[in-house]
């Protein structure tokens, strides 16, 4: 199985690093959404993102924007997709209004509006189609250099804005009121944090998909919560679990000839089962 996996390194190599990387990033901003019991969200924005790439596809058929070929590069989807999810992670930071729905029944909102739209406005478009099935199939086959170097780039800045600010994170996760009433501006950094993660997920989205974006965002932070139980150690188990999941689904998905995507969040599942605490009866 090693042996077979080294053999595929020289041609795959782009693929393995830039999934382990990203695994890592999303599973290290992935601690705040699991802190925050926000777990549906990180589904919601990335379905947004999806929304956002189907917006653009759908545009680019329309009058003159047919005649722009650069709406259906890959950099127009990469900032369409960031686009949505980012405007999704500010719009689900804004504090409630009074009477305005639950934090809980906006994500249901918007992941449901996000996963009916895309297939609306492709309808007959069966190349816009097969990307919104892409998208949500999940697949990490076709990562580039230039997708390695950013991934890897975010997962280095995330880590080292978690060393810097771990203490102010965790407080403004398990307690926002506290950490204004202690004088952080606590609304101007959830909208840092929420602006951080859409900027991942949406990268995320258009280079591995919604299964694996989702699994490693939320997975890993489970495990290490499982763990763990506080939220300091847990930002570094959670990309440590990540990116050795990562690693080990995509020698197995070689082997066995399956998507390795869905390797990794199989096994990311099972090790949530794993380490579930067990409670005893007498």
């Amino acid at each position: 199985m090693i042996e077979s996996f080294l053999e595929s390194w020289a041609l795959f190599q782009t693929t393995y690093l830039a999934g382990t990387a990203l695994a890592a990033l999303l599973a290290l901003v992935g601690v705040w959404v699991v802190a925050r019991e926000q777990v549906f969200l990180g589904a919601a924005i990335g379905q947004a993102s999806t929304l956002g790439i189907a917006a653009l596809l759908w545009g680019a058929g329309l009058g003159a924007a047919a005649h722009w070929p650069w709406l259906e590069s890959r950099a127009a989807a990469d900032v369409a997709a960031v686009a949505a999810s980012v405007t999704t992670a500010l719009l689900t930071a804004s504090p409630r209004r009074a009477g305005a729905a639950g934090a809980e029944a906006r994500t249901a909102w918007i992941f449901l509006a996000a996963a009916s739209l895309p297939v609306l406005l492709l309808a007959h478009s069966p190349h816009g189609l097969e990307e919104v099935h892409r998208l949500m199939f999940s697949t990490l086959i076709g990562a580039h250099e230039g997708e390695l170097a950013v991934f890897a780039a975010l997962a280095a800045a995330s880590m080292l804005g978690a060393a810097c600010w771990s203490d102010r994170l965790r407080l403004l996760a398990m307690d926002p009121e506290m950490a204004a009433a202690v004088g952080i501006p606590a609304r101007r950094w959830l909208r840092g944090v929420a602006l951080w993660l859409g900027l991942a997920i949406g990268l995320s989205i258009r280079s591995s998909g919604l299964i694996y974006t989702l699994g490693c965002l939320v997975l890993p932070a489970l495990v290490a919560r499982n763990l763990c139980r506080e939220v300091r150690p847990m930002l570094w188990v959670a990309p440590a679990v990540a990116a050795a999941s990562a690693l080990t689904a995509f020698v197995v998905a070689n082997a066995a000839d399956v998507p390795p995507a869905h390797a990794a969040v199989a096994l990311l599942c099972a090790l949530v089962a794993l380490t579930a605490p067990r409670h005893r009866t007498a």
